[in-house]
């Protein structure tokens, strides 16, 4: 199969950080509050692979190689797998199961809105991810997974909302995600293949 080794990489990869963080909460060094930081890790790895999978195609443009392209879906099921256990590490670690509780945090924390917002979201894109639901909805299939830049707005106001008094981490995030959301403008990406391919022209005559 083609692209196989590079999709077991990318699997690899990606599934081996929740087990380290296990490892480190189990080790006790995530400090006293291990289940907070676990929900915490899983929320930004929810965010920099939501970022990665969007920076498939602007790279698949830029250097041509379709291997990029032949993760993505991977990737942005992976995206919706670390969301889950986003939420069920907040319903464990900071609710302990106990849903009376979700009201009270809900008037305190009202970024858990947007959060779930997001996760919506996410949970359309995954169960629609696949070739029949691509067949089954033709050309509507693309309009309904854009609502993947609107996931990407809701988990950035959700991070901006938990880190208000250090903005200097979520600047980075927000600025990647602003990039690469100029790189999907028509304007901007029709420029892209040319620009890929007046570099191979240049390597050819090199």
């Amino acid at each position: 199969m083609r692209f196989a080794v590079w999709r077991i990489f990318v699997f690899i990869a990606i599934a081996v950080w929740p087990l380290l963080w296990l490892y480190q909460a189990w080790a006790d060094v995530l400090g006293p509050d291990p289940g907070k930081v676990l929900v915490d890790r899983l929320g930004l790895g929810t965010l920099i692979l939501l970022l990665i999978t969007l920076s498939m195609t602007p790279l698949q443009k830029l250097t041509g190689w379709a291997g990029w392209i032949a993760v993505r879906r991977q990737l942005g099921l992976w995206c919706f797998a670390y969301v889950v256990l986003h939420l069920s590490g907040y319903a464990a670690f900071i609710l302990g199961f106990d849903w009376s509780q979700l009201g009270v945090e809900l008037r305190k924390r009202p970024y858990i809105i947007v959060g779930t917002l997001g996760f919506l979201c996410l949970l359309v894109l995954a169960v629609t991810s696949n070739r029949y639901s691509q067949r089954r909805l033709g050309a509507r299939w693309k309009k309904l997974h854009r609502l993947v830049y609107g996931v990407l707005g809701l988990g950035l106001l959700h991070m901006l909302w938990i880190v208000r008094a250090d903005l200097k981490e979520w600047a980075v995030y927000a600025s990647i995600g602003a990039l690469l959301l100029v790189l999907r403008l028509p304007p901007v990406a029709r420029r892209i293949p040319r620009l890929t391919a007046k570099k191979t022209a240049s390597a050819r005559k090199a």
